[in-house]
């Protein structure tokens, strides 16, 4: 058997765990610099209020709703996570973590039979260590299990741990499940299925395999094994990804005409790149940066362009990728235009294992030292906290009002973001 555990409202409830007083309240969570809502609590999805709503229509649709927002504290968040998965591996004999709010457990020789009470008690050991409430489901396979936790999650009577164990609750299941809401099935595979008549998930699992395997992708099919009970999805493929490009890009929130003023978002956001690149032991062969102008905004000057570097040798280095971009960014600016987004993107992406250097341009010692300095920072900022050490480069400077003095800033806003309560004993300082 196979288990899903999964935090409810993840980052709405890491604000509540050290606000009491936020308790039954409506909360929600908004997106790098404040851009719009990406966490609800359970009393502002009763309200209704969309997913990815704009803050700023949050602020005038809802002005009398009494719903508390705050920026994204990704600390905060990581480290609740990286508890909750502390609490998991004492109890299950293996945890595989799939984001930061979910993991699958391995229930290998657990008594079937006990699998209930075993995880009804679970869930109150993770409530009882962390604050957070969270919601198992167990079945034979993945995508059961996934759907069982969100019936542990919509039905109080449950107590938190949904099983499902024979043909029976199976199907019961599957009928109780829209198509859309299957995991694995993606939008335009769910409206396909739709127009054909196929409403739920038992629907589904009522079609020929051969023409699930004719009809849609590879993807599809093991869905539909899952469904009926065949576990066909390996943890492989779901843990341990590899990713062959990573893209970091974010909106402004306002718009920004200055090349001094963009070079730190590229800068951070080349930094990021960086960071995942060594996550996962890999270099990239080549950095593309791109920046759009406002195209709401019929009043101004339009604008897109983007550009590319390629590395003779393929790097993982921060101050590496940062350089690239910046120069990147630099033959791509024009001035006069009022730009509303850039991003970044490391592509030709290769195991850290099997570089080739090139012949004429690679110094070894100079490398070594670059990934000294990278790894010294992925050091500090994992036990710090994230963005404690960065180059400088990627602080954003602000004027005063006398246009003189430069003052250095985080160029995300973050203007409601709560206390780091976990990792900086600042947070509990009183003034």
């Amino acid at each position: 058997m196979v288990g899903l555990i999964d935090c409810d409202n993840f980052f709405c409830s890491c604000e509540k765990v050290f606000r009491p007083d936020l308790e039954g309240k409506p909360i929600v969570v908004l997106s790098n610099n404040d851009g719009c809502v990406v966490a609800r609590s359970r009393e502002v999805k009763a309200m209704g209020l969309p997913e990815c709503l704009p803050y700023y229509r949050l602020l005038e649709e809802y002005p009398d709703s009494g719903i508390i927002a705050f920026s994204s504290n990704y600390t905060l968040y990581a480290d609740m996570s990286a508890r909750v998965m502390a609490v998991l591996r004492q109890e299950a004999p293996d945890v595989w973590q799939y984001s930061i709010d979910e993991a699958f457990l391995d229930l290998h020789g657990i008594d079937i039979s006990t699998l209930k009470e075993w995880g009804e008690a679970l869930c109150r050991k993770v409530r009882q260590y962390t604050g957070l409430n969270v919601s198992l489901g167990i079945a034979p396979t993945k995508t059961l299990a996934k759907l069982a936790s969100r019936f542990a999650k919509k039905y109080p009577a449950y107590n938190k741990c949904c099983v499902i164990a024979s043909d029976l609750q199976r199907e019961k299941a599957l009928r109780l499940v829209p198509v859309r809401d299957i995991w694995g099935i993606g939008r335009r595979m769910a409206r396909s299925l739709e127009n054909c008549g196929i409403r739920t998930a038992f629907d589904f699992t009522r079609m020929p395999r051969e023409e699930v395997r004719k009809r849609f992708h590879l993807g599809a099919e093991r869905t539909f094994a899952e469904l009926l009970g065949q576990p066909v999805i390996d943890i492989e493929s779901i843990d341990g990804i590899t990713k062959k490009t990573i893209l970091t890009s974010r909106s402004f929130p306002a718009l920004i005409n200055e090349l001094d003023d963009l070079i730190p978002h590229v800068a951070n956001y080349a930094a990021r790149c960086a960071c995942k690149l060594r996550r996962q032991h890999s270099v990239c062969s080549m950095v593309s940066v791109f920046v759009h102008s406002n195209h709401f905004r019929e009043d101004l000057e339009q604008y897109d362009n983007s550009t590319f570097h390629t590395f003779l040798t393929p790097t993982a280095t921060t101050p590496e990728i940062v350089e690239a971009a910046i120069e990147c960014l630099k033959r791509i600016y024009r001035r006069g235009i009022y730009y509303k987004r850039v991003g970044v993107m490391v592509t030709d992406i290769s195991p850290d294992m099997t570089i080739q250097p090139d012949l004429f341009t690679y110094d070894p010692g100079r490398r070594n030292k670059l990934n000294s300095v990278s790894q010294t920072l992925d050091n500090i900022n994992s036990r710090m906290g994230a963005d404690t050490v960065v180059l400088g480069a990627q602080q954003y400077r602000i004027k005063d009002k006398s246009g003189k003095n430069l003052k250095f800033v985080n160029a995300i806003r973050r203007a409601l973001k709560s206390p780091d309560y976990t990792t900086r004993l600042g947070a509990f300082v009183v003034n």
